[in-house]
């Protein structure tokens, strides 16, 4: 049983073990769902997919396999105008209960077949039709206890036992267009829980013993909270080239900000000095000394660099090159002094990857991060959070 689905997954690249689809045959046996397939949906996808960033895949194969009959593109095959609706006739109680259903999904596919071979042009209000406000199984507006719906915004009587509308979907797992939601399905592989603080959160498990173990006297036991054990140091390039980019690192700071407990942010521009600033406004007045951040925040902690690294390379390799104050010492010296203490660090680039070898900075910066460069985009934060955890 489902084996057939099981396989369509697999093709399309999901991890879906034995396991798994005898979690789902379980649940099926245990008439968890039943004749329900949007309940059938939401079930095998919360038994079969481990990963929310898994799910466009899941939908694809889902699709496939749920077709039908269909493998032709019922919304080509049927011409707009016959579904927009004109004349939507209105039926009493009696009316309804006078029609008669066509006798279960084959036979419709079937007289489905033959009205899409046979009709030549727009039905309204009509009872045999492909058409629009009637009481044909076929077709949008209208009613019939038994039919199949196409083209039709939203739901009407909810009987149609087949909604025949064209579905589209969106990849998560490459390099598709950053947004806030698939930023954080990306971080939330860099996790490692841990229970710290105060005792403050119910520990459910162990009340329910307890208080069974005392006779249903209820024995309340607390735990400490479970919070993301992972460190986080994030330096942001801000200014100059870096104003192309601001919506992508914007989505990039409010997902890191709303994922880790233990995080901290700088900024800084073109090439890090000897200091970095946590508020722009006060950038001149209220800056850290890339010394004090060395011994503030731990090797523990990992470093993610986020800017395009387009600049004049001598803002990296001379003293005196910043753009901004005179440096004693060159830019790659701090980078340096920066990575030998951080080895767990990453430098993500918002420029296109394709731009990179007209840069000569770049090159100079990509070689300071020993390869350990990679864009701004999922498949390149992926990289970055595995090269984090090795």
């Amino acid at each position: 049983m489902l084996i057939a689905f099981f396989f369509s997954l697999r093709k399309q690249g999901l991890k879906v073990s034995i396991t798994e689809l005898l979690d789902l045959l379980n649940a099926l046996k245990q008439q968890v769902v039943f004749a329900d397939i949007d309940g059938f949906y939401q079930l095998s996808r919360l038994c079969l997919v481990k990963d929310e960033t898994q799910y466009d895949k899941f939908d694809r194969a889902f699709a496939e396999y749920f077709s039908g009959v269909a493998q032709v593109d019922i919304a080509a095959s049927i011409p707009p105008e016959w579904l927009v609706p004109s004349i939507l006739k209105q039926l009493t109680d009696e009316d309804k209960a006078k029609l008669q259903a066509l006798g279960g999904l084959d036979k419709l596919l079937e007289q489905f077949k033959q009205r899409l071979a046979e009709q030549q042009k727009k039905h309204t209000g009509g009872n045999k039709w492909i058409g629009t406000g009637g009481t044909s199984a076929f077709g949008a507006y209208g009613y019939n206890p038994e039919g199949i719906r196409i083209g039709q915004q939203g739901s009407g009587a909810r009987r149609a036992v087949k909604v025949w509308d064209k579905r589209e979907f969106k990849d998560l797992d490459t390099d598709s267009e950053l947004n806030n939601r698939s930023i954080k399905l990306a971080l939330k592989q860099l996790r490692k829980f841990a229970r710290t603080g105060a005792e403050n959160e119910l520990d459910l498990a162990t009340t329910i013993q307890a208080t069974s173990a005392q006779g249903g006297w209820l024995d309340l036991h607390f735990m400490r909270e479970r919070h993301n054990a992972i460190k986080l140091l994030v330096l942001f390039d801000v200014g100059g080239s870096m104003d192309d980019h601001i919506q992508q690192c914007q989505q990039l700071f409010s997902a890191v900000k709303s994922e880790f407990k233990h995080l901290a942010f700088f900024y800084f521009h073109n090439c890090v000095y000897e200091a970095v600033w946590h508020d722009n406004k006060r950038r001149h007045s209220e800056q850290m000394n890339i010394n004090d951040i060395i011994h503030t925040f731990g090797s523990d902690y990992k470093l993610i660099i986020v800017g395009d690294a387009t600049m004049g390379p001598y803002e990296i390799e001379y003293p005196g090159g910043s753009v901004e104050h005179w440096n004693a010492e060159p830019g790659k010296v701090w980078m340096q002094r920066l990575l030998s203490h951080y080895p767990k660090a990453v430098w993500l680039n918002p420029q296109p990857e394709p731009y990179w070898p007209h840069y000569h900075s770049i090159g100079i910066m990509h070689n300071l991060m020993q390869q350990r460069m990679y864009p701004l985009t999922l498949s390149g934060i992926n990289q970055a959070i595995k090269t984090l955890l090795t």
